[in-house]
């Protein structure tokens, strides 16, 4: 697993963190992976698959318009390529 060092950390944020980790009931380090994580992934971002659900939806289609998709599918092997 990765691991960050982080230099020139004032004492008032190292202080500032332990006492937010301690309110929290957690060691420093988890306080800041947990700061860290909400900082890059919100739970807010895009989720690919619940826009392409969301697309389809606005855009009428059933199940039965992808089972139709899936019957007129071309289900023949590809044939691989020669370069002799």
């Amino acid at each position: 697993m990765p691991a960050v060092t982080i230099r020139n950390l004032s004492d008032e944020t190292h202080r500032a963190l332990k006492l937010r980790a301690a309110g929290h009931g957690r060691s420093t380090e988890a306080e800041i992976r947990d700061i860290l994580e909400a900082a890059v992934r919100p739970p807010q971002r895009l989720r690919l698959g619940s826009a392409l659900s969301a697309l389809s939806r606005e855009a009428g289609l059933s199940n039965a318009d992808f089972e139709a998709l899936e019957r007129a599918r071309d289900t023949t092997p590809a044939t691989p390529v020669s370069f002799e």
